[in-house]
């Protein structure tokens, strides 16, 4: 299937999307919110996923046929370890990635035997139930924002090709401190969550690219960096196509105290 067969004028939206975690299969809301958004993208040809759980360097390429999830979590019911996503591999979305990314100084690896772990099929099995779409998955080989945007410069010619780019990650991520919060939403992610609506509307490179001194709670709301990373991909795959004017928050709300905040460009 081609990117004209599928998208008018053939460019596909770039997403960065708060995945959740197991439980977000119950949450009614949310999942309604997530089939809602896809029902209004364009059918992609494949999709390439940056997830916040896999971080390896060189970037490395994952399984490019349908091979078992990867349950990277622990202590849940049995039932979300029964789960399963056997979307087809895209080993044609695999080789343009690395003609793309490899240089002399930066290798592409392959690993063909990994799965796509919770980061990437927990969103996807709300969004395209079906299966039907070749996934590839690839890891963070940093979690330097500068690093990052230019990975998805260099990836941004695929959304040319109907490939849908998709970033995933928490818009806060910060279990420990949850543990003390009590319920409700947290201040310090109340606070990021406001903090990042409005430096993506008002498109403050600057302000996200330095995201751990510029913003209130920052530290907080991010303890570790790999789950706002991901947002970087996909900004770099959308400044690339000129398409950073055209940002627009999808999805916000909280979960868990968590923000859910979700963005598409494009």
């Amino acid at each position: 299937m081609s990117a004209t067969d599928t998208v008018p004028g053939g460019r596909m939206p770039a997403l960065y999307l708060s995945h959740g975690a197991p439980p977000l299969a119950d949450d009614p809301v949310w999942t309604r919110e997530l089939a809602a958004w896809s029902a209004g993208l364009p059918h992609p040809a494949a999709i390439l996923m940056i997830s916040a759980h896999w971080e390896e360097a060189p970037l490395a390429l994952g399984a490019t046929e349908t091979r078992p999830l990867v349950y990277d979590f622990w202590g849940f019911p049995e039932r979300y370890y029964r789960v399963r996503y056997e979307a087809p591999g895209a080993p044609h979305l695999a080789a343009q990635v690395r003609k793309l990314l490899r240089t002399a100084g930066e290798p592409v690896h392959d690993l063909p035997d990994r799965g796509l772990d919770h980061g990437a099929y927990v969103p996807l099995v709300e969004m395209f139930p079906d299966a039907d779409i070749p996934v590839l998955q690839v890891s963070m080989p940093t979690l330097d924002p500068q690093r990052l945007m230019e990975v998805g410069r260099k990836l941004a010619p695929l959304r040319d090709e109907g490939v849908l780019i998709v970033g995933s990650g928490f818009f806060t991520h910060n279990l420990s401190a949850l543990r003390y919060a009590g319920s409700g939403v947290p201040s310090w992610s109340a606070e990021f969550d406001d903090w990042g609506q409005r430096a993506l509307e008002a498109r403050d490179m600057d302000a996200l690219l330095d995201f751990e001194h510029t913003s209130p709670a920052g530290r907080l709301a991010h303890p570790r960096t790999e789950h706002f990373a991901p947002l970087f991909v996909t900004l770099g795959a959308a400044e690339a196509s000129g398409d950073l004017d055209g940002g627009r928050s999808v999805i916000d709300g909280f979960w868990m105290g968590l923000a859910k905040r979700s963005v598409q460009f494009g």
